[in-house]
């Protein structure tokens, strides 16, 4: 995973600033997870979520994007309107952090050179790893951590609006749903598979979802692109 990151950090700054133009900003929101735990809501943020992100512009209409998003996961039946979950009463608060790697594609236009506001919506997708603590309810429902850390790998699907500021400065909006590829991050299957006939509840079929829901302020710089036909 170190060296993933190393790679895709490298593709961002080894090219040379006269033929690109590159974003770098910040991500502050909220999360919330869609699991077998918690609210059924599926935008409800209930927990702060910070990060880092880099951008490599490669057309007006599509560039690349690396983040970095650190976060809680909290989950509480009683936020739910399921009445088995209300009566169940179970609760977590795990912490989570995120690599995500895509592209973003603009609906317009978006070309930082021209003069004047610009304005566009926006969709991202890609691929994400997310580090999150394993644990499990026992038959008491009290939270139990099993002492060790997954990565849970899935798929982003982002939805935004950004417009720039000022020359520099672009601001966004976005909503980002990540599907994952395990029903671990809310406890309802435990990572040990001696543990998992015993303590797993919740839909098996069904693997967890989380979103992040927040603002991006990136700061670009680069002079004017060459941009290339891919």
């Amino acid at each position: 995973m170190r060296y993933l990151i190393l790679f895709l950090l490298s593709t961002f700054f080894v090219q040379t600033s006269h033929s690109q133009i590159y974003e770098v900003g910040v991500f502050g929101g909220g999360s919330n997870l869609i699991g077998d735990v918690g609210s059924t809501t599926y935008i409800a943020p209930n927990a702060p979520a910070l990060g880092l992100m880099l951008k490599w512009n490669r057309s007006p209409r599509h560039s690349w994007r690396v983040s970095i998003i650190y976060s809680d996961l909290k989950g509480k039946d009683s936020k739910s309107d399921d009445p088995r979950r209300l009566q169940r009463d179970y609760s977590f608060d795990a912490n989570l952090l995120e690599i995500s790697a895509g592209m973003e594609f603009t609906f317009v236009e978006f070309d930082l050179h021209k003069s004047g506001i610009q304005f566009t919506p926006y969709i991202f997708s890609g691929i994400t790893s997310a580090k999150h603590p394993n644990y499990y309810f026992d038959n008491s429902g009290d939270y139990i951590s099993e002492g060790t850390d997954s990565w849970a790998f899935g798929i982003p699907i982002a939805l935004g609006l950004k417009s720039n500021i000022t020359n520099h400065l672009v601001l966004g909006f976005e909503i980002g749903a990540r599907y994952t590829f395990s029903d671990e991050l809310d406890g309802s299957v435990p990572d040990s598979e001696q543990k998992q006939p015993i303590f797993s509840f919740g839909n098996i079929n069904s693997n967890d979802w989380y979103v992040f829901t927040g603002f991006t302020l990136t700061y670009t710089f680069g002079q004017r692109p060459c941009y290339c036909n891919f």
